[in-house]
């Protein structure tokens, strides 16, 4: 056969729970649960940059509340079950492009419109990085 090599043991890849809201999710149209959310620190004493997960699901769950729907309206419409949508809007999933265009459908958000509300969260998220910086030669 071969040689045998020991490899370290495996660290668990799960993360921890992401919290509720995301934090700076959005232009001032966002809710002021998101807009709020108290800054983690991270490696380097700064709030780390959101998941997009996170993000995406922030902005998918701000969306139904305004628009006043539950959950089973837009999960029936989308044509998918309940806890997946649920999970996205926790930002526990990591959504495909046609589940994600399925949800901004049953909504009446272009994936344009969704994807400017994204990027809207991540760049106020993040708007300056704090830690070490790499740049490419």
């Amino acid at each position: 056969m071969g040689e045998v090599i020991a490899f370290a043991p495996r660290r668990s890849s799960r993360r921890p729970a992401p919290p509720a809201t995301v934090p700076n999710v959005g232009p001032s149209t966002a809710s002021p649960a998101i807009r709020s959310a108290a800054p983690s620190p991270g490696r380097f004493g700064a709030r780390p940059e959101p998941l997009w997960r996170d993000v995406a699901g922030a902005v998918l769950r701000e969306e139904r509340q305004r628009q006043q729907r539950t959950l089973a309206q837009i999960a029936d419409r989308a044509g998918m079950s309940v806890q997946y949508l649920s999970e996205l809007e926790r930002g526990r999933k990591e959504a495909s492009s046609e589940m994600l265009a399925a949800a901004c459908g049953s909504l009446g958000l272009s994936l344009g419109e969704f994807a400017r509300r994204c990027a809207g969260a991540l760049s106020s998220a993040s708007a300056r990085p704090t830690g070490p910086v790499l740049l490419a030669a």
